[in-house]
Parts: structure tokens; sequence; C-alpha cells
């Protein structure tokens, strides 16, 4: 009786075989790939500013490179640190709680529908 040899599973396919759930498939997937921008940006936010004996160096803009380490780090729910604002400020601090109970509000006093037009311009003429 000849044996049959059962190919090696790669990372994938043993993810389908230990989660029956698509969407948590999906959501594991979703995350490695997340990680795997985050450290691609991330060292090349590192090498552009540490300098490596022996190996020269070409500058380069990070501005891009950063605005996507800061995306998927905020995809984790990191958010950078920026100027603390005043407490004399013009906007409206309000907590998650406070504005989850506004939302529960709205929701219980009418359901209503936002509809949104795009309408090209009219030029009028006198």
């Amino acid at each position: 009786m000849a044996e049959t040899k059962e190919k090696p599973k790669g990372p994938i396919g043993k993810l389908r075989e230990a989660i029956d759930d698509k969407e948590e498939q999906l959501a594991i997937l979703s995350t490695f790939v997340r990680l795997g921008i985050l450290v691609w940006s991330g060292g090349i936010l590192t090498l552009n500013y540490v300098t490596i004996p022996g190996w020269e160096q070409d500058k380069i803009d990070p501005t891009f490179i950063a605005s996507v380490f800061t995306g998927v780090t905020a995809t984790f729910g990191v958010q950078a640190g920026g100027k603390k604002k005043s407490s004399n400020s013009d906007s409206a601090n309000i907590s998650k709680k406070d504005m989850e109970m506004l939302i529960e509000k709205a929701s219980q006093s009418a359901p209503t529908q936002t509809i949104k037009l795009e309408v090209p311009a009219v030029k009028i003429t006198s």
C-alpha cells in the first residue's frame, strides 16, 4: 500500500485549519499585515536617523513613511503625542461616556436619515 504524503501547510493553511470563522481569520491576517507595515516603516525611519559605520547613508524625506507609521499605529489605538491644549481652549472636551449618552438619546428621540446630494454648480446670469 502506497502512502500519500500531505503537502506541508504554510502559515495561511495552518490559520484556516486552526480557526473556522472566516471573519476571525481575516482579522488575524489583517493584524499581521499591519504589524508588517509597522515594522517596515519603523525600520525605514530608524535607518534614516541612525548612522551605520562603513555604510553610506542616503537621506530621504521621511514625511510619507512617518505618516504611514502614524496611521498604522493609530489602527492599534496608539495616538501620537501632540502639544497639550490649554484649559482655555475654545474646543469642547467631551468624554466617551458623554458622547455615547448623547448618541443613545439622539437615537431614542426619532429615527433620522441623512441624505447627501451632490449637485453641479449652477451659474446664474442676469
